[in-house]
């Protein structure tokens, strides 16, 4: 018996959603009623079942992007994305793994729907512009002018110079290092010193509600022995996750010139339930 077409693709699914949605609990939902609109089509009718259910995900995720994006500007704080542990094999494919970092879906939530839906489909799964249009209810013509639009967008805003997986990972460990011991001296030796920190509570947790600015500031705020602190690796990249009376946070680092150049902190507790079993991501 071949196996349903849903199954086959669905950690693509998964990706395309969660990279449109930053969120791991509502691309599970967009898959969920991809897949009872699935279950209702003609399979005789579908040429190409894959580039038919990345089209339905994506109008999904659409919708529930839209209606997300009034929701966010309520949000209490800074509003970061929802972190997912993967192996480290998810570093093997160098783009895969840039798209879904925290920092790349931080830059893709500056993005309107559409524009976000075009530069996914297209620049991380290299979907045709005509099946895009399909997907976003719009001409090829116009697909390609957003997509040009939003390449330009995230150029101007992500990490200026590419950095290799050993590079990314040894000024982790040193981060991380330094927060076990809590030395003020060494968090300010491994940071730049124009460094921002942004965390994201909700408004559940414990985090400063606008970004920090400056080494000695960032520092100050870091530097406490009285916490766990162990690597992991988050979307795809070397990371930590810290524990303090009980309480669980995430960090996901930026890294230019062998120094932290921006530190994302996630500690919003409905964010923190993928860190105990690894996503499944793939283009």
């Amino acid at each position: 018996m071949t196996e349903d077409p849903f199954v086959v693709h669905r950690r693509l699914l998964f990706t395309v959603a969660y990279e449109m949605l930053g969120s791991s609990a509502d691309a599970e939902d967009v898959l969920q009623e991809s897949w009872l609109r699935w279950a209702d089509v003609d399979r005789t009718q579908v040429r190409d079942p894959r580039a038919y259910l990345v089209r339905t995900v994506t109008r999904q995720a659409l919708n529930r992007l839209r209606t997300l994006s009034r929701s966010r500007e309520e949000y209490v704080g800074e509003w970061l994305p929802e972190p997912l542990l993967t192996s480290p094999d998810v570093a093997e494919d160098i783009e895969l793994a840039e798209n879904v970092s925290i920092a790349m879906l931080t830059v893709l939530e500056t993005l309107g729907p559409t524009e976000r839906a075009v530069f996914v489909l297209r620049e991380v799964f290299e979907v045709p512009y005509g099946e895009i249009a399909e997907a976003v209810g719009k001409s090829a013509a116009a697909v390609r002018q957003i997509a040009r639009r939003a390449r330009e967008h995230v150029a101007a805003r992500r990490p200026r110079v590419p950095v290799s997986r050993s590079e990314q990972q040894a000024v982790v460990e040193r981060f991380l290092a330094a927060l076990r011991t809590g030395q003020l001296q060494e968090l300010l030796d491994v940071m730049a010193p124009d460094v921002v920190l942004i965390a994201d509570g909700g408004g559940l947790a414990g985090a400063a509600t606008a970004p920090i600015h400056g080494a000695a500031l960032v520092a100050k705020m870091l530097a406490r022995p009285d916490r766990m602190v162990s690597a992991v690796w988050l979307n795809g990249a070397p990371a930590g996750r810290i524990e303090i009376d009980g309480r669980v946070a995430a960090v996901s680092l930026v890294v230019e010139d062998g120094k932290v150049t921006r530190i994302h902190a996630i500690a919003n507790p409905r964010k923190l339930t993928r860190l105990d079993e690894p996503a499944e991501l793939a283009r």
